[in-house]
């Protein structure tokens, strides 16, 4: 997560690697704080879908090169279609659809998505963090929903903010457009960790990897019945969760888990 590297022109904005069962995907726009333009958004929404099919993949690791995770949207891009025939409304219209688009499917990926987020993950940025099921930032790290100064209120990324930390702590975000350090935004429940700045990414993987250890049909399953029951009453909540318990039962993984765990052995899982 620095700026070290050269980034050209014709570098994919989002790049991937894998480490076992891990993927890796790092945002590639230093230059312009990773702002999610039309082609950051199709770059990552592409990755998130080949991984989606990928069942030896356990875990996402989202990450960045330069000092943001990401700044939100590309204002410049938005901006340049003031001129249109329709004053924008089509284009921003198709750009905040395929924003939405996005960040539920970091949601209902398969896999848990853990965010590294290094400096700034500020209007959008905040909601792409904010929409991952783990995030581990840097202590240097700030959050925030800045919109409101530009005189926009972050209606979308509100979305997101408030099921993640509650409506309070979300509107004090969006109604003050305040930059949050990373020790104040684990506070309000935006954050899960807080490492020595530098070391978010290495952090991350390592519970990334303590996540990926586990069964793939119990994870994919266990993030399914999660996001299913939130916002639920409470015998609905049960009505949903049960039987994607029951299923979970069912899977050759449980089988040999709980054998294993009778045994009192390590489980050899294969992830069906």
């Amino acid at each position: 997560m620095s700026a070290s590297a050269a980034v050209l022109p014709n570098d994919p904005p989002v790049l991937r690697r894998d480490e076992g069962a891990i993927a890796i995907l790092t945002l590639n726009r230093p230059k312009t704080r990773n702002a999610l333009s039309r082609a950051m958004l199709a770059a990552l929404k592409a990755e998130l879908d080949a991984i989606a099919a990928e069942e030896g993949i356990r875990c996402v690791v989202l990450t960045h090169e330069g000092p943001a995770l990401s700044g939100g949207h590309d204002l410049r891009e938005m901006n340049g279609h003031r001129a249109d025939p329709d004053g924008g409304r089509g284009f921003f219209e198709a750009t905040f659809g395929e924003c939405a688009a996005l960040m539920q499917r970091v949601v209902h990926l398969p896999q848990p998505v853990i965010a590294a987020v290094e400096g700034i993950a500020t209007a959008a940025g905040c909601q792409l963090a904010a929409s991952c099921d783990l995030v581990v930032a840097g202590e240097a790290a700030r959050f925030g929903t800045s919109g409101i100064h530009a005189g926009l209120f972050c209606t979308t990324p509100g979305v997101a903010l408030v099921r993640a930390m509650g409506r309070k702590p979300a509107m004090e975000l969006l109604l003050t457009g305040d930059m949050v350090e990373a020790a104040e935004a684990q506070r309000m429940g935006l954050v899960n960790r807080v490492v020595p700045a530098g070391t978010a990414l290495e952090a991350a993987l390592a519970l990334a990897a303590r996540v990926a250890r586990h069964s793939g049909p119990a994870l994919r399953m266990g993030k399914r019945g999660v996001n299913a029951q939130i916002g639920q009453s409470l015998d609905q909540a049960y009505a949903i969760a049960t039987p994607i318990m029951v299923d979970n039962l069912m899977t050759g993984d449980a089988v040999e888990g709980m054998d294993a765990f009778l045994a009192k052995r390590t489980p050899d899982w294969k992830h069906r």
